[in-house]
């Protein structure tokens, strides 16, 4: 199983900005630990501060990955390209957000990207991704183990 996360403006600062909201560890950390407990996955990254680099990435996977983890952070409230990216491929996308979006500023309660994904998941920090990994493993037909 191919499984692309795909990563939005400043979540490269992730360990640096806001470890009230975010946390201190890094993501290429996380994603470390990530790649090592779920071996049968083959998992990539992308990340990208400029929202067309997102949305060519989006095209680019998704007809050939089997999902797709989006936290197209603040693109998630203001982007009609990504959203209809997402709503053009095959791949199922899950939107994911390490913060509760809802416990945040009003402008981030919209989400344009949600309507066109199979699901969204916030508020548990870098465990977000990893819930949203599960999603795929756990779907029916396929031969994913849930570790929780």
């Amino acid at each position: 199983m191919k499984i692309m996360i795909i990563n939005g403006p400043n979540l490269n600062l992730l360990g640096k900005r806001e470890n009230d909201i975010y946390g201190d560890e890094t993501f290429n950390d996380f994603f470390t630990t990530l790649q090592f407990k779920y071996k049968e996955v083959e998992l990539s990254q992308f990340q990208s501060n400029i929202e067309g680099e997102l949305i060519d990435k989006i095209q680019e996977v998704g007809y050939t990955y089997q999902g797709i983890i989006l936290n197209a952070a603040a693109y998630t409230h203001t982007s009609v390209g990504i959203a209809d990216a997402v709503k053009a491929i095959q791949t199922p996308v899950v939107e994911v957000h390490i913060s509760n979006t809802y416990k945040r500023e009003e402008f981030r309660h919209k989400s344009f990207v949600a309507p066109n994904t199979k699901g969204v998941i916030v508020g548990f920090g870098l465990q977000s991704y990893e819930l949203a990994l599960q999603s795929f493993l756990t779907e029916e037909g396929s031969d994913g183990i849930l570790n929780l």
